[in-house]
């Protein structure tokens, strides 16, 4: 019997289909939060730290696709230089650290 089946079976008979309906739901949630949940949450764990371990000097990308250097930090704003004497200031939640940083710091 495919699996297919199996789920659209009428339930038996007795106490033993309610049970079965509960741990096909427990077993969904634990899929679900294996696969999706979990490293949703590290990944952001590890943008975090690499937010708090921004400093100047570093190279980093915006959300919205702007490169630059980190010029200052402040407590919830950063100034990027994105060309000669051209500064902007963006919320730190938008900045990324850049491949090459990435790549420099596990070495």
């Amino acid at each position: 019997m495919n699996l297919l089946s199996i789920l659209l079976q009428a339930p038996a008979a007795g106490g033993a289909s309610s049970y079965s309906g509960i741990l096909m739901m427990v077993l969904i949630f634990v899929v679900f939060y294996f696969f999706m949940i979990r490293p949703q949450q590290k990944r952001q764990k590890e943008i975090k730290l690499q937010r708090e371990a921004m400093k100047a000097g570093d190279s980093v990308v915006t959300s919205g696709g702007i490169y630059g250097k980190v010029k200052d930090i402040k407590e919830t704003t950063v100034i990027i230089e994105i060309a000669e004497n051209v500064r902007i200031k963006v919320d730190k939640n938008s900045v990324f650290a850049t491949a090459e940083d990435l790549l420099t710091q596990t070495k």
